[in-house]
């Protein structure tokens, strides 16, 4: 078998370079902090003068009063954050181990341009997977098919004969009576109509004045309104359910199979609410002042043509009081930056919360969990979820736990005189002699003499030299391989020199032959 000497020097070489590279540049990676910042520039999110919106208000529940606002009692049209009333109330009707079934009716009732969770026509889904189908991609079809299933438990668990009612003190009599049809028509056609005065009978019951609904998904209609202030109360209602916090507060969903997708993972789908992914635009004003915001949990955006694009949130404060925001009517010509307006909003209503009670109940604020989109400057102060290769140091970490060292074990030695402290079940104390030996070798490692001392020190607080420090068996390894990958290049630059000589010696005179 031939060998091509000149590919085995160029592999050899290519893989010296590869292996000092990787000492160079990926071990050292290792041992560093992770930081999300590689050139991100200075975010600031708008005033509060400059969001462009029709309303907002600012609910504080545990104060139990409007904190902030602007116009919050005007009519708006709700778009999708209908489907916050459409999951309380489905959460209340209904078991979400529960199985609905798509209707046709509950398909046909959909226009072509809507948002959906793309159920079909006999598919047998439960109800928490509608849920999240209803909240995540804000699909009208699982906002139907739910508010089927909610007009069919009533008829089943409170009927009209009987003297159960249901959480909202009603049985089926109710909306016979409220639609003028009999029991039979409304289970046969008039299942949406029924739950949208469901709907408009808990608005009533939660204190909501402005409000008028006709569908369970928040396609347009002149008669399907509310304000900024009504979903502040209808989101309060809403929260008040662990499940629908959990919902909420998700930033994704996988679908599990179904008898229509026999396989799980038939589509994955996003939250339209973008804050959940950065929940630190919320944590500071366009000022640079702190908001005092403890956790974003969730929100439901909105969006038509007609209604413009908004969000109605859940968040709460430092001083532990839990927040309702809506914001609602930004123009369609600023439908990218909802995120921000709302953002903004946040922020100072949190702000204005704190202001109002400026006491510490709840540790730590967004800002202190920010991993992405956040220049050095703003890096959290300390982040618990540590990934591989984190490292934790004293600028690292929160005020007060800077100067924190966990105890270590002292082992006495034939240098260290112990002696027992009679009452302290032999607590030991080390000599003075002992303890005045400590600065001493501190000295020595921190400030080394000398001209090579001083180059060591430096190499020591390069990237490199601080793995070689923390890892010296990797760092030897890598050495020691790097050395044997440079002998052998060696032995295969010699080794190809000698075959040149020897097929120069070996050589004969051109004869004019050609061999094809």
């Amino acid at each position: 078998m031939k060998i091509n000497v000149n590919t085995l020097i160029m592999k050899a070489a290519a893989l010296v370079l590869a292996t000092f590279t990787a000492a160079a540049f990926i071990a050292p990676a290792m041992g560093n902090d992770v930081s999300a910042s590689v050139g991100q520039p200075v975010l600031t999110l708008p005033t509060l003068d400059e969001v462009n919106c029709a309303s907002y208000c600012v609910y504080d529940k545990t104060a139990d009063q409007i904190i902030m606002s602007m116009t919050p009692h005007n009519r708006i049209y709700p778009a999708s954050m209908t489907k916050i009333m459409t999951a309380q109330l489905a959460l209340d009707y209904l078991d979400t181990d529960a199985y609905l079934t798509v209707s046709q009716n509950a398909l046909d009732n959909v226009t072509a341009d809507s948002t959906l969770m793309y159920v079909t026509l006999g598919e047998e889904i439960t109800v928490s997977e509608l849920l999240y189908g209803l909240m995540l991609p804000s699909g009208n079809d699982a906002a139907n098919v739910l508010a089927e299933g909610v007009v069919d438990a009533i008829f089943a668990n409170y009927p009209a004969d009987g003297t159960d009612v249901g959480p909202d003190g009603i049985n089926a009599q109710y909306l016979i009576d409220t639609l003028g049809v009999t029991g039979e028509e409304i289970l046969e056609s008039y299942k949406l109509s029924a739950f949208a005065e469901l709907m408009n009978l808990r608005a009533n019951n939660i204190g909501c004045t402005g409000t008028h609904f006709v569908n369970a998904h928040g396609l347009h209609s002149d008669e399907h309104y509310t304000t900024a202030s009504d979903l502040t109360l209808i989101m309060s209602k809403a929260c008040e359910n662990e499940d629908f916090c959990t919902v909420i507060s998700s930033p994704t969903h996988i679908f599990a199979a179904t008898n229509a997708h026999p396989t799980d993972a038939w589509s994955i789908v996003r939250n339209s609410n973008n804050i959940l992914s950065d929940p630190w635009l919320c944590a500071t004003t366009a000022e640079g002042e702190d908001t005092h915001i403890t956790a974003f949990v969730g929100g439901k955006t909105g969006t038509t043509s007609i209604a413009g694009t908004g969000m109605t949130t859940y968040s709460v404060n430092e001083n532990g009081h839990e927040l309702f925001i809506s914001v609602c009517g930004i123009p369609a010509e600023e439908y990218s930056n909802q995120t921000v307006y709302v953002a903004s909003v946040v922020g100072y209503g949190n702000l204005t919360c704190w202001n109002n009670d400026p006491v510490s109940v709840l540790p730590g604020t967004t800002g202190d969990y920010r991993r992405s989109n956040s220049t050095d400057s703003e890096l959290p102060q300390y982040d618990p979820l540590i990934v591989p290769f984190d490292t934790v140091d004293a600028d690292y970490m929160p005020e007060g736990y800077a100067d924190f060292q966990p105890e270590e074990t002292t082992v006495p030695d034939e240098t260290t005189e112990v002696t027992d402290v009679p009452g302290e079940g032999g607590i030991t104390e080390e000599t003075e002699a002992t303890t005045q030996e400590t600065p001493e070798e501190e000295e020595t490692e921190s400030e080394p003499s000398g001209l090579g001392g001083k180059i060591k020190a430096k190499l020591l607080k390069t990237p490199a030299g601080k793995f070689a420090k923390d890892n010296p068996f990797v760092s030897g390894v890598i050495v020691g391989l790097s050395f044997l990958i440079f002998v052998l290049v060696v032995v295969l630059i010699v080794r190809a020199v000698k075959l040149g000589n020897k097929k120069k010696r070996k050589s004969r005179p051109y004869n004019g032959n050609v061999s094809l």
